[in-house]
């Protein structure tokens, strides 16, 4: 543990700490809080740097952003040479409050340190950013974000020169060139307007925009305009970067009537409608769902800050049921590949997460696809399609995972709500004209594979003490986990490397019947997170199922 007051103090009396930082350190009275600001520094996990903002080494602020930044600048330099230099580096960033800023201050760094940097002039989502990387030749590329977060925190992603996140062999090597970056005062920064006078900065404007939603409608299923002009559908961005390309994309490829919600429209890091821009939470989409019921929308979409992850709710018996990520990705499955089987290439794959449920890849194995399980985390799946790009091995078809990210075509290599909005709405109006809602088509699949139910538990372990309570639990699970549930078949404990993938702190336990328990600490926040996913006749078994399952890890993890 870093003396955090002696940080504290160190940032209190230096010379190249700005005035506005230290007059927030000064103004903290809580030696806890203190404690919480200074005891480490930010680290790189499932989703990159991400943290609250505000002064301190454990905080997302300027200082912390320069230092990864420096840390990038040292890795292009040292490991891709003048090509990597002259290729540069893209940077994006998504509504929150600071996202701007804090991507001016890494494109100044980088400018410094004489690497080539594009900077886009308005918000733009998580996947264009991913499709600029490649579109503009790359070496590699930023976004700020803090994705589906509350407010306070924000966030910095690192994309490599094929345009998915870094996964760890390569973000490994950079975290050691952050790491060797220990003086906040010797990293170098070239103002705005110097580095465009010397050519190092270069403005990005719409046009890479523009070629991303060319590259989106590429991806469209359905020519039945009369089936898109019949769908209503209301559409929140939740404050977030979602609302150009998602209204354009539905409406440039014949959706008539989409409704946007006004109160959420304008870009607000403040999310002043939501207690969290969260389109997984049924509270996220309340105003989108009074709205859909006053208008008798036949669906809703919601789209998180970054626009990478996508929010459905649909119309079934005069009432509006929100879709999990499984349920979602099962119906793209199921609907893509239906519309795409004369049209399969040879050797095509399905990419998952090892925390999705395997409804979807039943219905691959159906026509054809070969499943690939992946880690817990969306880089992993576009690392496989860049894999795959390189060999020829497989087909990419279609990859999702539970926490509602979906991607259809190899445009971008992160997870998409652009295409999976379309996508989602196609699929959603070509059931219309048969006759039937989601919901409906859902249970279909429910009777010809199994009913699937899933769930999500979240335990915070915040401060000092957090991460070590964590490191118990999951101590614990490997030496006692065997003996919590009646009827384990095998436990995967992926710290192993199993399977291939590469070592990460997950268990899973598999039981008799191919209902499974999977338990991680977040990548993103002090927390241990535990996914079911059981599988049985019918609803009502699965429930009762899935009860008693919670009360036995729920007791234990509280302990």
């Amino acid at each position: 543990m870093t003396d955090f007051l002696g940080a504290y103090r160190q940032w209190l009396e230096a010379a190249y700490i700005d005035d506005e930082t230290k007059k927030e350190l000064s103004a903290i009275t809580d030696t806890d809080e203190i404690k919480d600001r200074f005891y480490k520094e930010l680290e790189f996990g499932t989703g990159g740097l991400r943290g609250i903002m505000g002064a301190g080494l454990n905080r997302l602020n300027i200082y912390t952003i320069r230092k990864v930044t420096f840390g990038l600048a040292n890795y292009i330099r040292a490991e891709r040479g003048e090509a990597g230099k002259s290729k540069g580096v893209v940077i994006a960033y998504d509504s929150r409050n600071n996202s701007r800023k804090f991507a001016l201050e890494a494109a100044q760094v980088l400018c410094a340190c004489g690497i080539k940097t594009f900077l886009f002039d308005t918000l733009q989502p998580t996947p264009v950013l991913s499709f600029s990387v490649r579109a503009l030749n790359c070496a590699a590329g930023i976004v700020i974000t803090a994705s589906h977060n509350p407010k306070e925190y924000n966030g910095y992603k690192i994309y490599d020169h094929y345009g998915g996140q870094v996964v760890p062999r390569d973000a490994d090597i950079i975290i050691k060139y952050i790491q060797a970056v220990q003086e906040f005062d010797n990293i170098p920064i070239l103002m705005q307007h110097e580095a465009l006078d010397k050519g190092l900065l270069q403005i990005v404007g719409d046009h890479v925009l523009l070629a991303f939603l060319e590259a989106v409608k590429k991806q469209s299923l359905l020519s039945d305009n009369r089936a898109k002009e019949q769908l209503h559908i209301v559409y929140t961005p939740l404050h977030g970067s979602g609302n150009i390309p998602v209204r354009k994309i539905l409406t440039d490829t014949g959706f008539t009537h989409v409704s946007v919600v006004r109160e959420q429209e304008a870009p607000d890091g403040g999310f002043p409608t939501v207690s969290t821009p969260n389109p997984e939470d049924k509270a996220a989409l309340a105003k989108a769902l009074l709205q859909a019921r006053q208008e008798k929308a036949d669906i809703v979409l919601g789209t998180d800050p970054d626009c990478d992850r996508v929010g459905v709710a649909v119309l079934h018996k005069d009432d509006y049921v929100l879709l999990t990520g499984n349920q979602l990705g099962a119906l793209l499955v199921s609907y893509v590949l239906s519309e795409k089987k004369q049209t399969l290439d040879k050797h095509p794959v399905l990419i998952k997460t090892i925390v999705t449920n395997e409804l979807g890849a039943s219905i691959g194995r159906q026509y054809g696809l070969e499943i690939v399980d992946t880690l817990t985390g969306f880089k992993y799946i576009g690392d496989k399609i860049s894999q795959y790009e390189q060999t020829g091995e497989h087909t990419f078809v279609i990859g999702y995972e539970e926490s509602f990210g979906y991607l259809v075509g190899t445009h971008a290599r992160d997870k998409d709500a652009v295409v999976a909005s379309l996508l989602i709405c196609e699929m959603a109006a070509f059931h219309k004209k048969r006759g039937q809602t989601l919901c409906e088509v859902l249970e279909g699949l429910y009777e010809q594979y199994g009913y699937y139910l899933d769930a999500l538990d979240s335990y915070a372990c915040k401060g000092p003490d957090g991460a070590q309570r964590i490191n118990d639990i999951m101590s614990e699970l490997r030496h006692t986990g065997n003996r919590l549930l009646p009827n384990i078949k095998n436990i995967r404990d992926y710290l192993e490397g199993i399977d291939c993938l590469p070592q990460e702190n997950v268990l899973k336990y598999i039981l008799s019947d191919d209902s499974w328990i999977a338990v991680r600490p977040s990548g993103t926040e002090p927390k241990i997170k535990v996914y079911y996913s059981i599988k049985a006749a019918d609803k009502l078994t699965a429930q009762n199922r899935l009860i008693q399952i919670k009360s036995r890890l729920g007791e234990f993890i509280r302990l």
